[in-house]
């Protein structure tokens, strides 16, 4: 009874061959959005791999008040006269605060509290806080100074 299976399992596996041994050519169909969401999730990788990274660092809490125009005004001056850093606004019940900077070193964060107090905008009242701050990766920085 086994053999008699085994010889009729060979002898339909002979018929189911994947291609014509004489034309040695591979046709092959697919969808072009394969190609599309392949790029896609290239770019998607590229950003997560060099992207910004989370670290523990410090920022500057420049304003904390309830007055919206206030901490436009401030967040609109400090957005132009330090491009290199970033401001950030977050509202907590009842104020706004604004913090500024992505800095990994303490050092740098006061040398920027010293020149945002001498720049006359907000003269006092500038802390230093720890935070988890963005980090761009040494790739990445790369990029921006070109």
């Amino acid at each position: 009874m086994k053999s008699f299976l085994l010889v009729i399992i060979c002898c339909f596996s002979m018929g189911a061959f994947a291609q014509n041994p004489d034309s040695g050519v591979v046709t092959i169909y697919k969808d072009p959005r394969i190609d599309l969401l392949s790029k896609t999730q290239t770019k998607v990788n590229y950003g997560r791999y060099y992207g910004p990274r989370a670290a523990k660092g410090y920022r500057l809490m420049v304003l904390s008040t309830s007055d919206r125009a206030l901490a436009m005004k401030v967040r609109s001056q400090r957005s132009q006269r330090l491009t290199d850093q970033k401001v950030y606004m977050t509202y907590q019940v009842p104020n706004i605060k604004l913090k500024f900077g992505n800095f990994t070193d303490k050092g740098d964060a006061e040398k920027y509290k010293n020149l945002i107090s001498n720049g006359g905008i907000v003269k006092n009242n500038i802390y230093v806080v720890p935070e988890t701050v963005e980090v761009k990766t040494s790739k990445n920085k790369n990029k921006t100074d070109e």
